[in-house]
């Protein structure tokens, strides 16, 4: 993942999609050679040289000022993912090459499993960027029994989403959805990490096994790691209708923890509940921390 092809590739992009009409300027004739926006239009909505965006464009913003990058942001109306991805491209741009990084393994510290397993009414577990699930309580474990199928470990929820489709599009009522964000966080996080070696081996591993992903990583689209919906439909208790909180863990970078909950008195409520009653009669499956734990 070369920062210069990225940041030429993402620019290129967003510049693309948006029509002069759209930025507030005449398009003057209706036979454009480029969709979207000219270089030369961007750069007057910057309020840059034609010759400074070009140079932007082509990978290098090493010498952009946060103003500069604020108004290329804004000319090319990026929401707050899209404006971060950008800083981060031009962070990576500024820094002194370096060679593939293996990030050391991840071992969720005790205080954290405690505060999992004493969330009892709600699935809950702890993930990094690259969507490996680092630990779960037994909740999480029954909600996502279909994901910890595959023996591989640690699990990945991008792996199971794209490397078994017709798994997790019975998992995902919106699986559409769901693929299409995975994509995107994953390039939020290379661009964050770009020298990340596993992070490359997991991109070029789906890259090489799924069409699908090919297109999603194409489309540049970057999303930040937020709270939301999530429909699942499990095998035993049927349709789930979750809530989902994400939250960053300050004190651990890069994970994240993940509640699903849903409103009492709610069909999902009482879903939830008959899971937990399901899960208490199984065998439990092992995350990559309890693999290695006991």
């Amino acid at each position: 993942m070369d920062p210069r092809t990225e940041i030429r590739e993402f620019l290129s992009s967003r510049r693309a999609r948006i029509a002069p009409e759209q930025a507030g300027l005449p398009a003057y004739g209706g036979n454009r050679r480029v969709k979207g926006l000219r270089r030369e239009e961007v750069a007057l909505l910057a309020g840059v040289s034609v010759d400074y965006y070009v140079r932007m464009e082509r990978g290098s913003l090493a010498g952009a000022s946060d103003g500069v990058l604020d108004a290329l942001a804004s000319a090319l109306q990026l929401d707050e993912a899209e404006r971060d991805h950008l800083f981060h491209l031009a962070h990576q741009s500024r820094a002194p090459r370096s060679p593939r990084r293996r990030r050391p393994a991840v071992a969720v510290r005790s205080t954290l499993r405690q505060v999992l397993d004493a969330i009892s009414d709600a699935p809950a577990w702890i993930g990094n960027g690259h969507y490996d699930v680092l630990a779960m309580n037994q909740l999480a474990r029954a909600l996502y029994s279909p994901v910890l199928a595959d023996s591989r470990r640690p699990a990945n929820t991008a792996r199971f989403v794209y490397l078994k489709p017709e798994a997790a599009r019975d998992f995902f009522v919106d699986y559409d959805q769901v693929a299409g964000a995975v994509a995107a966080k994953l390039r939020m996080e290379a661009g964050r990490n770009p020298h990340d070696e596993e992070l490359i081996a997991l991109v070029g591993e789906l890259s090489t096994c799924s069409e699908l992903f090919r297109q999603r990583w194409a489309s540049q689209d970057v999303r930040l790691h937020r709270s939301g919906r999530k429909r699942m439909h499990h095998p035993v208790v049927g349709q789930l209708d979750l809530d989902v909180e994400s939250l960053e863990l300050p004190a651990e970078p890069g994970l994240h923890l993940n509640i699903y909950t849903a409103p009492a008195g709610t069909p999902t409520a009482d879903n939830l509940a008959l899971l937990a009653s399901w899960a208490a009669t199984q065998q439990t499956l092992a995350t990559e921390l309890d693999a290695h734990s006991g």
